[in-house]
């Protein structure tokens, strides 16, 4: 999608952070935005001020972990613009290393059914105008290296990976590009409202038995001060408009992968290097049956 001018962009989590920074960067390209979340007056402020810039933007409500409300944004998406050629499924939440069947709910359903539901609901959208679309999804680098921290996090994240390289050779057949952002530290107050939230998180999952495991209490231990780790390091962290200008750069080129720098490079190069020895230490060994021997081949 070389040209963005007059095209429509929907973007979840857009309202601060890196979902008002993609917005920015696109509407500034001259593209027309709808920004999502579930902060109603914080998407509408943002619009406001968007507005001023004599950009084409309008809001909408959506709890995105619940398929019906996501349906509905979209919805109102089409019946604002008309057409939809950009979805970027940025709404995500840290959720913190809490053990719980109710915390794996949360951060599963926001951080990885909302971009299956939003692959699901847009995909007829984007195809059927017959222009040509992208599908920005973001991970992080915990999608690509797990940082140990929070699994379920790790895992909604590595779901996202997963599902967008999965999609995109199909979906380029259909005129549809896909992409994955997977951002490091990025300058935005995720980190400081995932700690504000996860004491509600931790009193409504209360478990019904007093006696949890030895993982559940190592985890749980570590929450609040990886949290705050975290929370230095974004202090730190890029500015979440230069990671607007990637995404509109990948979206332009039709990035498979967009990052926004190297500091974790060497670290999934590890993994990596892990993942190639692997196969060296099988590589060596003889199979005790071989392929054309075998009755179940």
């Amino acid at each position: 999608m070389k040209d963005l001018v007059g095209k429509t962009a929907f973007i979840t989590g857009a309202a601060s952070g890196i979902g008002l920074g993609i917005a920015t960067a696109l509407a500034q390209a001259g593209a027309k935005v709808m920004l999502c979340d579930l902060r109603e007056d914080a998407a509408r402020t943002a619009a406001e001020h968007l507005r001023h810039t004599n950009a084409d933007v309008d809001s909408v409500r959506a709890d995105v972990s619940l398929k019906s409300e996501l349906e509905a944004a979209a919805e109102a998406t089409l019946a604002r613009f008309g057409k939809v050629h950009m979805v970027i499924n940025n709404a995500g939440v840290g959720g913190g290393g809490r053990w719980t069947d109710n915390n794996w709910n949360w951060v599963l359903g926001v951080n990885l059914m909302s971009v299956i539901w939003g692959f699901e609901l847009f995909i007829p959208l984007l195809e059927s105008h017959g222009e040509g679309g992208q599908i920005v999804s973001t991970a992080s680098i915990s999608g690509l290296v797990a940082g140990g921290g929070s699994p379920p996090y790790d895992v909604s994240k590595y779901g996202v990976v997963a599902l967008s390289e999965a999609l995109r050779p199909s979906l380029a057949r259909r005129g549809i590009g896909v992409s994955v952002l997977c951002p490091g530290y990025v300058r935005t107050n995720f980190a400081r409202l995932a700690r504000a939230y996860v004491p509600q998180r931790i009193s409504a999952a209360a478990a019904p038995q007093q006696s949890q495991d030895s993982l559940h209490r190592l985890v749980s231990a570590a929450e609040l001060e990886s949290i705050n780790d975290t929370i230095a390091r974004v202090d730190n962290g890029i500015d979440p408009l230069h990671v607007g200008e990637l995404v509109r750069e990948g979206i332009e080129n039709d990035w498979p992968y967009i990052f926004t720098d190297t500091e974790f490079e060497s670290a999934i190069e590890a993994r990596f290097a892990e993942i190639r020895r692997g196969f060296d230490r099988i590589r060596s060994r003889t199979p005790t049956v071989s392929r054309r021997d075998d009755p179940t081949t």
